[in-house]
């Protein structure tokens, strides 16, 4: 309970306002800890779905991070992270004044991104 208290009070203070609305798991604690250190008027939501969304967007670092059983140092996880968030965005579809890109021209533009990339890494090697 008192770890949950706290969180809360750290993420408000981060956010530098008490939100209107808290996404949490669902854990028996979280609801008496939100009561306590936020207004009445915050709306707790549990729903597994909503909180997808964030998972989702996490997905392929914790795909990589359980096989390495976690990082030794808190550089080699900066690292990591740095050098993925690179990777995510050499390799991500690039759009250009709104317009829809093709399912063919992504998957193309992928395998031309990744071929470059393979070079790169040989070269570097």
């Amino acid at each position: 309970m008192e770890a949950a208290k706290h969180f809360f009070q750290q993420a408000v203070g981060v956010v530098g306002h008490i939100p209107n609305q808290v996404t949490t798991d669902g854990h028996a604690s979280y609801p008496r800890a939100i009561r306590e250190t936020m207004s009445s008027n915050t709306q707790h939501r549990t729903n597994k779905y909503l909180n997808n969304l964030l998972e989702q967007d996490h997905r392929g670092m914790k795909q990589r991070y359980y096989p390495m059983h976690g990082f030794k140092t808190f550089e080699a996880a900066a690292r990591f992270c740095c050098a993925f968030d690179e990777l995510c965005n050499y390799l991500r579809p690039r759009r250009t004044g709104g317009e829809v890109v093709s399912l063919l021209e992504q998957r193309q533009s992928f395998i031309q991104h990744l071929a470059t990339l393979q070079i790169m890494i040989q070269a570097a090697s």
